[in-house]
């Protein structure tokens, strides 16, 4: 866990975010850990510079102005939510993210209603499957922060009224990624977004994971400052086309990777 924190602070993030809902103890104690990484000004890499403090308002932003966030991954009913993030307090989380099912609306702003006096707000969006799922959560004031999803949802024009929606409700978007191909994809919605809809790259976040890029014809990159650069070449599209060499390996049931599994399997048995 130290490692990994001090690699991405190297990098130039400043949004961590850590999985949540097994034991707390264990979720607390890797929360010091990555607090404690995260605050120390001695990790900050060369040339830092400070982040502007109108923009950490509200995200329980540490010393160096890091912000920590965890996820839940829907584990908990609600009261089971409220109970268990109280006890993450110590490490100031901006926000829970998915504390419990997606579609539960009252669910959602019954947690938000109870944590917000402990400083924690609520994130969710990338199971939710329409518009109509964001304008219940933002009207029923259930979410500090939208989450979009980018094949979830029903292409961009979907994701382009749910953006509009965050907009006039005043909260926060960030996108779902780390899946296959989803880095590539919710770039060129988080730049919609900022040229056209909420004008800031501050409030708003995009999630980043290093997995799987190999497989793509136009790879989504990060810069020095833990930003994505911005794709370049005019043929790229939205990113997502594959190598054929990766479909005719990975793909389901045919491709090479699994017709070779299927016959080991076999073999075994």
């Amino acid at each position: 866990v130290a490692r990994l924190t001090k690699e991405a602070v190297t990098a130039g993030f400043n949004h961590f975010k850590m999985k949540v809902g097994q034991n707390v103890e264990d979720d607390l104690r890797r929360g010091r850990i990555i607090r404690s990484i995260i605050d120390d000004p001695q990790y900050l890499p060369p040339g830092h510079v400070p982040r502007d403090p109108a923009t950490l308002v509200g995200k329980n932003a540490g010393p160096t102005g890091a912000v920590f966030m965890v996820d839940a991954n829907q584990v908990w009913d609600v009261p089971q939510a409220i109970e268990y993030v109280k006890k993450l307090e110590e490490v100031k989380p901006w926000f829970i993210e998915e504390p419990t099912a997606p579609d539960d609306i009252l669910g959602h702003a019954a947690i938000r209603k109870a944590l917000k006096p402990h400083g924690i707000g609520v994130a969710t969006g990338e199971h939710a499957h329409n518009r109509m799922v964001f304008k219940q959560l933002l009207q029923a004031e259930a979410i500090d922060v939208v989450q979009i999803d980018s094949c979830r949802l029903a292409g961009v024009s979907e994701v382009l009224a749910v953006l509009l929606m965050a907009a006039k409700f005043g909260v926060p978007v960030c996108p779902h990624a780390g899946g296959v191909g989803l880095c590539e994809y919710v770039i060129h919605l988080s730049l919609i977004d900022y040229i056209a809809v909420s004008g800031t790259m501050e409030r708003n976040v995009l999630e980043f994971v290093d997995h799987l890029h190999e497989h793509f014809i136009y790879p989504c990159s990060i810069n020095a400052q833990g930003r994505y650069n911005v794709p370049a070449n005019p043929e790229e599209g939205y990113s997502i086309q594959m190598h054929d060499s990766s479909i005719a390996e990975y793909e389901w049931p045919n491709g090479s990777y699994w017709v070779k599994s299927n016959a080991e399997k076999a073999k075994a048995s």
